[in-house]
């Protein structure tokens, strides 16, 4: 059912008749095996993909690099959790080459967002050092382009049988 995962991931709106349709599967299997990965934690939630920039709202996005000194035993787990717990934070990856951890932030400004990364992460015990990137322009978010007259997206279809 790998393939389920996909078109969930790909569009989480498509009904389980559809989904059966589309997998040569019978409906009973598809529920089956969705509340299966959500019991499992595979299926963690579902998410509207949505572009700020065409919403009235001040919203700003940032990449945090952290250089992290990791501890004795836990590695980079205990840092990455306290991280993590933060309500500002949007994701967190452990990374490889120059910097141990990215961040991703999401603010109302990029003025709230240095101030996040100057009072709260830059303070924390293992931050070595930090550097912000802010995101000027999404063109692309979890597969989708962000800009219609770029291409038109299947995934973004909004009608569901």
């Amino acid at each position: 059912m790998d393939q389920l995962l996909t078109l969930l991931s790909e569009n989480a709106r498509l009904t389980t008749r559809q989904l059966a349709a589309m997998l040569n599967e019978t409906e009973e299997n598809v529920k089956n095996a969705i509340v299966k990965y959500e019991e499992d934690g595979v299926i963690r939630g579902y998410k509207a993909i949505i572009n700020w920039e065409k919403v009235d709202v001040n919203n700003a996005i940032a990449i945090i690099e952290l250089r992290v000194s990791p501890k004795r035993e836990r590695g980079f787990d205990e840092i990455a959790s306290k991280i993590m717990k933060l309500p500002e934070v949007d994701s967190v990856y452990l990374v490889s080459g120059g910097y141990d951890l990215a961040v991703i932030i999401h603010g109302s400004s990029m003025q709230e967002i240095a101030m996040f990364v100057m009072r709260r992460l830059s303070t924390m015990d293992s931050v070595l050092s930090t550097t912000t990137h802010f995101i000027l322009t999404r063109y692309k978010a979890d597969g989708i382009i962000m800009n219609a007259a770029e291409e038109k997206d299947g995934r973004r279809d909004l009608s569901c049988d």
